[in-house]
């Protein structure tokens, strides 16, 4: 697997998660909504700047993993393809559920700062454990060999971003369509069968592949 590849297949992963309606989605809505598209930006800001973070400190303990011990960053490499089906087989039962509109309501700030936006966003990241489970589980799946996991770590954080602040680019600038098209319960299934296909199917491969 070469540099690009990893780009590529790891963008392919982080662009489908980014889509599926969630606490990011749900916030950045209820923000635009609320308190203007500044704010807005703002939120959006905070909440790439805390995935930043995960993706930086899941790469630091991945390039010392390796450090210490070949073995052992295998072991974390099948670990986080594990879950990756898993998280896959998850979302595609899901789908086959019935549930009720996605949620829009979420934290109201007391005032539209839009420092107070983008502190919002972060916290609301940084204090989710499943980004950092996120990047943990998918970073050393993308890390070529003889490619520094640090380097590469903080490369794939940096895609991860670049994706995510253009969706929540698209949902700012078109609120009210986003709010419509994102409540119907056929998008969420189909966004959850697509994910969940596309994990498993990575993960498979990715357990089977040897570096």
């Amino acid at each position: 697997m070469t540099v690009g590849q990893a780009v590529l297949g790891f963008a392919v992963v982080a662009g489908l998660l980014t889509i599926i309606p969630g606490i990011d989605t749900a916030l950045v809505l209820r923000s635009t909504i609320s308190r203007g598209r500044a704010y807005a930006f703002a939120a959006a800001a905070g909440i790439n700047a805390g995935c930043l973070v995960w993706g930086v400190a899941a790469a630091v303990g991945a390039s010392a993993l390796l450090a210490a011990s070949e073995l052992a960053y295998r072991v974390l490499t099948l670990a986080g393809a594990a879950y990756m089906v898993w998280l896959g087989i998850h979302l595609l039962r899901a789908s086959l559920r019935p549930r009720g509109a996605a949620p829009i309501d979420t934290v109201d700030p007391p005032r539209a700062s839009v420092w107070h936006g983008f502190a919002t966003g972060l916290w609301t990241n940084l204090l989710n454990p499943k980004i950092g489970v996120f990047y943990l589980a998918t970073i050393p799946q993308f890390v070529p060999a003889d490619t520094p996991p640090l380097l590469m770590g903080v490369l794939l954080a940096a895609v991860h971003n670049v994706l995510g602040m253009a969706w929540f680019t698209v949902i700012i600038l078109a609120t009210g369509f986003a709010a419509r098209w994102l409540a119907r319960d056929t998008v969420a299934k189909v966004t959850d069968r697509i994910t969940g296909t596309v994990l498993v199917a990575f993960g498979a491969k990715l357990a089977l592949d040897t570096r």
